[in-house]
């Protein structure tokens, strides 16, 4: 396993925070996972780095996961078991799907990050989550030193929640992932202006998954800062979910404001109304802010410092409870 100290951590965070680790360590074949008991602790899993606020330098090991594959587990007239290995590019592994007509993760295009990091957020956009079409979910556990898998229905999946952030928290390592994917995809039409885009791009009468992965693209960059152009780790904040008296109550005061049904007595209010309607939409403070056409994500200008950012985010959570009575969550990772 390839190993150094005192390494920046800038290349490999979606904020551009020029933070260092004492130790990095990069896992790119499955027989290294035998030798990270070996590792300096505390140890800390590296993805992508695009869901994750660097409050300070790390001490202990940052393990970047760079483990690469993708092959088919079996296969029948409907449907395709794919495994992905948990380093693989999120995005690119969604293009390898469309460009063999295998059909579920379209909805998910151009999120940032790696596939390990998928179900340990259940990662979600436009109608659909991933545990909608993930099989199974294959790790190390750390403590027992196995390898071992768990079918979706027993990963506690949430919103922007799963068993690997709560019981599982800290203890596995995610090495692959098993999606289920369909052969004569279903899309997903509904949520937000997924139709109105395909109507714009002339593709309304009878949109392919490629073409609803284009017209997702085409939605998120419009509304999302590159973070190759400016730092950020997309939306900061949690959607928050509300019980349906509370968001009555809500209704009553701000008649505009948007709410989704989120299951028997429950309503999500898109955590971005909240922000903007506050006043805090395109605020800046020195080097770091929010951003000027979304709400929700808290951008680094160049020279800001992860404390920075997170002491903002907390003045924000403190002005949405104050005004709402709502506790937002953040969705971001922070690592002390």
């Amino acid at each position: 396993m390839q190993t150094a100290t005192n390494i920046s951590l800038l290349p490999y965070n979606t904020f551009h925070l020029d933070e260092t680790a004492a130790h990095f360590a990069l896992l790119q074949e499955e027989a290294q996972l035998k030798e990270i008991a070996q590792l300096p602790a505390p140890l800390k899993i590296l993805g992508g780095g695009s869901n994750i606020l660097l409050s300070g330098p790390q001490q202990g090991t940052v393990l970047r996961n760079e483990l690469k594959g993708i092959s088919i587990e079996k296969e029948d007239a409907d449907f395709v078991w794919l495994k992905v290995a948990a380093g693989e590019n999120w995005h690119q592994t969604v293009l390898y799907t469309i460009a063999r007509g295998y059909g579920g993760l379209e909805n998910l295009s151009l999120i940032p990050g790696t596939v390990g990091a998928s179900p340990i957020q259940n990662i979600g956009a436009y109608g659909v989550e991933v545990k909608d079409v993930i099989e199974s979910v294959h790790f190390w556990h750390q403590q027992q030193e196995t390898l071992q898998s768990l079918p979706a229905a027993q990963c506690d999946f949430g919103y922007r929640d799963s068993v690997f952030k709560k019981e599982l928290k800290g203890k596995v390592i995610v090495t692959s992932v098993v999606f289920r994917l369909q052969k004569k995809p279903t899309l997903h039409l509904d949520y937000g202006t997924i139709r109105q885009e395909l109507e714009q791009m002339g593709r309304a009468g009878h949109p392919s998954i490629k073409d609803v992965s284009e017209a997702v693209i085409r939605i998120r960059q419009s509304k999302l800062p590159d973070p190759a152009v400016i730092g950020n780790a997309g939306s900061f904040f949690k959607n928050p979910v509300l019980e349906a008296a509370h968001a009555a109550q809500l209704q009553a005061q701000f008649p505009n404001m948007p709410h989704y049904a989120a299951g028997e007595g429950k309503v999500k209010v898109p955590a971005g109304w909240l922000i903007e309607t506050a006043g805090w939409k395109g605020y800046r403070e020195g080097e770091t802010g929010v951003h000027a056409r979304q709400a929700l994500v808290l951008v680094n200008y160049g020279k800001a410092k992860g404390k920075d950012i997170r002491q903002l985010a907390a003045r924000m959570i403190a002005a949405i409870q104050e005004k709402f009575g709502i506790a937002l969550e953040m969705e971001v990772q922070v690592w002390e």
